[in-house]
């Protein structure tokens, strides 16, 4: 593939010691509940605000080695007239996208199913590459529950992912590609690590069979983890050591790094296994770098901050520094709670 070597460069810049991925990719209707839940309307410029407050943030770049944007984002003027997206080049932050079209039911199947979007997809991810975009993402929803995941919807999903990895190749982006199993239900952390083990196995037969260049492409997947709400459930050790034995039997090691999802836990949960999970790797050892790409784990408390009132910007982009630190921290194995 042409772009092979500086596919592999980037996935590697994106996975540098001590940084990882701030996914600031949320959908319109996404984002509008996170408005909601502090009372702000989510107007373009609403929108536009809380984008930039994170991305000016001083000092962020030394935990933020990349972020994921939505299309509207791509495109977005700052309130001083720049794209928001040179904001990010200028501070030598990797800009991303989100080219999925979300998920649908799976025709066929009781209640589960699959992400769209493959239709135009080489087409836009021309169109992203013009516009400076370095990788792209994909997110594939795997439930589990009595009856779930069935191999069919393992199976569509991971062709669906490795159709949009190869495509991306193509153009020149880095696919981040995420298989996530849902933290949802009562389900112990034996049944997630059988799952995850699947889904992770089903999905690299997918890459290997559509030609995908495992040195530039990353890997997004959920950390091995009881269900929200399981009885007693595993403590962070324990999700290290699960994690890190289901990821060696099935991811290989040319792969450059594996970015977590935060995935519905708590703030502190998520870096406590995070930071589990590097503990227990440089212990038993891992040919991956094991860092993060999150989401609501490092935005949470700052948009509790921000309220969407300007006035509150300083205290908001403090909250959130001090969150990627926190999160740089234990993507080295280096939190103390």
């Amino acid at each position: 593939m042409v772009y092979g070597n500086e596919l592999a460069g980037i996935a590697r810049e994106l996975v540098v010691k001590g940084k990882g991925i701030l996914a600031a990719d949320e959908s319109s209707p996404t984002i509008q509940k996170r408005f909601d839940s502090i009372g702000v309307e989510s107007t373009l410029e609403n929108r536009r605000d809380y984008r930039e407050m994170l991305f000016k943030t001083q000092g962020s770049k030394d935990f933020i080695s990349g972020v994921i944007l939505y299309d509207e984002t791509v495109r977005q003027l700052g309130s001083d007239g720049e794209l928001l997206i040179r904001t990010l080049q200028n501070q030598g932050v990797i800009p991303g996208i989100k080219v999925d079209k979300s998920t649908r039911p799976l025709a066929g199947s009781d209640g589960e199913v699959v992400t769209e979007g493959l239709d135009g997809l080489r087409q836009r991810l021309t169109e992203y590459r013009e516009l400076g975009v370095k990788f792209t993402k994909w997110r594939a929803v795997i439930s589990i529950g009595d009856c779930t995941p069935t191999m069919y919807c393992i199976r569509t999903n991971a062709q669906a992912l490795a159709r949009y990895a190869v495509l991306s190749q193509e153009a020149g982006l880095v696919p981040i590609v995420e298989p996530e199993v849902l933290i949802d239900g009562d389900h112990d952390i034996d049944r997630c690590f059988s799952v995850t083990e699947l889904t992770l196995r089903e999905v690299f037969y997918e890459l290997s069979l559509q030609g995908v260049i495992l040195e530039g492409m990353l890997l997004k997947p959920n950390m091995v983890i009881s269900g929200k709400s399981a009885v007693n459930r595993a403590i962070a050790r324990v999700v290290g050591e699960k994690t890190i034995t289901c990821l060696k039997r099935v991811v290989p090691a040319a792969v450059p790094g594996i970015v977590f999802l935060s995935g519905g836990q708590g703030d502190d949960e998520a870096l406590d296994n995070l930071n589990a999970i590097n503990l227990v790797a440089n212990a038993m050892g891992a040919p991956w770098e094991l860092s993060f790409s999150f989401g609501r784990g490092l935005q949470t408390l700052p948009l509790k901050a921000w309220k969407g009132d300007a006035s509150n910007l300083a205290v908001a982009q403090r909250v959130y520094y001090d969150r990627a630190k926190a999160t740089g921290l234990a993507r080295d194995g280096g939190r103390h709670s």
